[in-house]
């Protein structure tokens, strides 16, 4: 068994053991100032039926599953920093949190169903991975997919990860591009775009 590859978010979290502590008192002011940390829920919302499985990928401290589960929908968070995980549990109980590596993604392992209606990756989490774990990672969404269910990634420009080898690995991974965005307020996505929302289906 090959040895597992660090995210490149724990090597951050490694380095800086206040940063995960940080992060999670960033959302939580916010949250406080009124300001709006839900935009990408708020899609997500509308793109299913009531009651819909989400999987928040990367979920953080749970702005956006917390949000999902309170209009109504079963979510399942997996994150691989447990700092960020107990944010979740404290703020927003309801979902089930997982402590987790996506690249080892394996709910069924875990007694969780792999038929999620919806999986989202918000937060620029596909750029805190390892690079040599990427399309593993697209190839764990592509399997934890309902029949019909989509996959929403965002993630901006000038992170490390080219938007165009973003393509090419989901598509390696087992996804096909539905809908590429340039902002989670569904603006449309061009060549000059800074940041990136594509949509996905099983291919």
């Amino acid at each position: 068994m090959s040895e597992r590859v660090p995210s490149q978010w724990e090597e951050i979290t490694a380095a800086d053991p206040a940063h995960s502590a940080w992060y999670v008192e960033r959302f939580r002011g916010l949250a406080a100032q009124g300001q709006d940390i839900v935009g990408e829920a708020r899609l997500i919302d509308a793109m299913v039926g009531r009651g819909s499985r989400v999987l928040d990928a990367g979920c953080g401290p749970g702005r956006i599953g917390g949000y999902l589960h309170d209009t109504g929908h079963v979510v399942v968070g997996v994150d691989v920093d447990p700092v960020l995980i107990a944010a979740a549990e404290q703020d927003h109980p309801g979902p089930t949190w997982l402590v987790g590596d996506l690249a080892e993604l394996d709910l069924p392992a875990r007694g969780v169903e792999a038929d999620f209606d919806v999986i989202v990756c918000a937060g620029n989490v596909m750029t805190f991975l390892a690079p040599s774990t990427r399309q593993q990672v697209l190839s764990r969404f592509a399997r934890h997919l309902a029949p019909t269910g989509r996959v929403v990634i965002g993630f901006g420009a000038d992170r490390g990860y080219e938007f165009e080898q973003f393509f090419a690995d989901a598509s390696a991974g087992g996804l096909a591009v539905d809908l590429r965005l340039s902002t989670w307020d569904l603006r449309p996505f061009t060549d000059d775009s800074d940041f990136l929302v594509a949509v996905f289906t099983r291919a």
